[in-house]
């Protein structure tokens, strides 16, 4: 099968490989989509990170680079294994969060916060990734989809994962707040759709680019450019004065920070979803003087898959969600089309898919 695999920094192959034999308990996928995360790229730019090498084995499947990269990964059962209740040609979404079952954070309910997290499409061996014509998964990581959710936009299930673990370490109720989420790509639509289905008062976005900010502005009350407004300054004004209840991180730069910090209101909390490529420093002031509360927030758990498919399944509650698509492409223009692309041209994209049905490109 034709595959991408990740074998050093800026270094990605289409290459072919034997198609994956099922191990017990596990379901051949033949792949529909899979997404391109910021972690894909992050391990593309300046890898490996997460990504497993000959002297640092992962340690929970023991598998090393090359690696077949992908895990935002939706497609039909090929095979199922006996006593599940999956069928061939059924659409499913893949969990791709592996956590090992037996330490004290998975004991404890925290499975996502496991002392040996491996990812499908990261950490390499049967953990192979969507990047590809076929994946096989423990048959406990596969969904099967809503009827209502179409395998054209299934692959997002996994980023509003996020978004709604999110929603859930705010640790407050939402209805009725004032948000405000700090960049508007991949998670922070994602997070757009959970927060409409909390009810909240009003999200304000802040993003710099014209184009993303174009793909959100009917989903929310209020973009602000950062370049040109001040966003505390707009948020006060929002909000008589008060501040926004709640700040979302997906930007993970100093000074979108600072503007957060200073927007917050008293007593409010600011949620940390972002990847920050180096440390961050907190501006003590708007900390110590507002009492805020700065909670981080990593990856999801088994809980919160099941809850978002709840969500999908019912056509009321996530809306919004399928206009982070911004491109779709063929598995051999992965590299061209696709991570060359977010590097170059960033800020035109929000979602790219890829789908090794689709004809490569001329």
């Amino acid at each position: 099968m034709r595959v991408a695999r990740y074998h050093g920094r800026r270094d990605v192959r289409i290459e072919s490989i034997p198609t994956p034999e099922p191990g017990p308990g596990e379901c051949l996928i033949e792949v529909e989509w899979c997404g391109i995360c910021g972690t894909d790229l992050h391990e593309y730019l300046a890898g490996p990170l997460g990504i497993p090498t000959q002297d640092r084995p992962d340690p929970l499947t023991g598998g090393t680079m090359p690696v077949t990269i992908g895990h935002e990964v939706c497609g039909r059962i090929k095979t199922a294994p006996p006593g599940s209740n999956l069928q061939e040609g059924q659409p499913v979404m893949v969990d791709p969060h592996v956590p090992c079952r037996k330490c004290l954070s998975c004991n404890s309910g925290y499975d996502h916060l496991c002392d040996k997290l491996a990812f499908i499409g990261n950490s390499g061996r049967s953990c192979g990734g969507g990047l590809a014509e076929f994946v096989a998964v423990n048959a406990e990581h596969v969904h099967p989809l809503p009827a209502n959710v179409s395998l054209d936009f299934a692959a997002l299930i996994e980023p509003l994962v996020v978004g709604y673990h999110a929603t859930q370490q705010a640790g407050v109720n939402l209805e009725g707040k004032s948000i405000l989420i700090l960049g508007a790509g991949p998670i922070g639509m994602a997070l757009i759709s959970n927060l409409r289905a909390c009810r909240v008062k009003q999200i304000l976005v802040s993003e710099p680019t014209a184009k993303r900010s174009l793909t959100v502005k009917d989903l929310v009350e209020r973009i602000i450019d950062p370049r040109s407004e001040d966003v505390g300054d707009v948020c006060r004004q929002l909000t008589h004065d008060k501040g926004v209840d709640i700040v979302f991180d997906c930007a993970g730069v100093q000074v979108a920070m600072d503007a957060g910090l200073d927007a917050l209101a008293f007593k409010g909390t600011y949620v940390n979803i972002a990847q920050w490529e180096r440390p961050f420093g907190v501006n003590f002031r708007p900390f110590f003087l507002k009492e805020i509360n700065i909670v981080s927030c990593c990856c999801y758990n088994d809980k919160d898959f099941h809850e978002v498919l709840e969500l999908v399944r019912n056509e009321d509650k996530l809306h919004g969600y399928e206009q982070m698509v911004t491109k779709r492409i063929a598995l051999e223009d992965l590299i061209s089309s696709g991570l060359e692309e977010l590097i170059n041209h960033k800020d035109d994209h929000i979602k790219i898919l890829v789908s090794p049905k689709l004809k490569a490109a001329k």
